[in-house]
């Protein structure tokens, strides 16, 4: 008989699901729209998954591919999207969006999510959750995370972004960036 020991590496992300997975990681409310309770749990849930990214070995190469790569949405390496945002404005990265194909497309027949179905739907259901509102329109959570995104941020055209003709940042560049962030002393 042989035992096969696996060395690989699990982010905490997979294997606390529970705590990546909540929504008020990937949209915090505002401090005045809770409750004391409320903001209380928030502020441990926030220092539990910060705990737990600061520790993960992949911590380095998943905040550079969140901040030069992958525009994605919610709690990534120990940041929030106005964290990486910051970054990427700091360093001058434009994050260039991939191109839909018919390969990729959420729905059958249907094509995109329009920008203005998703804000209708979220004005007519406004206690739903992200993947609620996602199941209601047949598309991807992400999809949806990626509109409210561009209506919190007052972008009108879901045009692509075209990418800078410069070299991307190196690591260092980018960690140092984190280093200034306040959010980053909580790790």
């Amino acid at each position: 008989m042989t035992i096969v020991i696996d060395d690989t590496a699990v982010p905490p992300c997979a294997t606390a699901s529970e705590v990546y997975h909540d929504e008020s990681l990937h949209s915090p409310r505002s401090r005045r729209d809770m409750s004391a309770h409320e903001w209380r749990a928030f502020v441990s849930l926030r220092a539990e998954a910060h705990r737990q990214c600061a520790g993960c070995p992949m911590l380095v190469d998943c905040l550079y591919r969140a901040v030069v790569e992958v525009d994605v949405s919610g709690f990534v390496a120990c940041t929030t999207e106005t964290d990486r945002a910051r970054i990427r404005r700091e360093l001058g990265i434009v994050v260039q969006q991939p191109q839909p194909t018919t390969l990729g497309m959420p729905r059958v027949g249907g094509g995109p999510v329009s920008h203005e179905a998703v804000m209708q739907m979220r004005q007519a259901h406004p206690k739903d959750t992200c993947q609620q509102l996602a199941e209601r329109l047949g598309c991807s959570t992400s999809t949806v995370k990626r509109h409210l995104r561009r209506a919190r941020l007052g972008v009108v055209e879901a045009a692509p972004k075209v990418a800078a003709a410069k070299a991307p940042p190196s690591v260092d560049d980018v960690l140092e960036c984190f280093d200034r962030l306040e959010s980053s002393q909580v790790a």
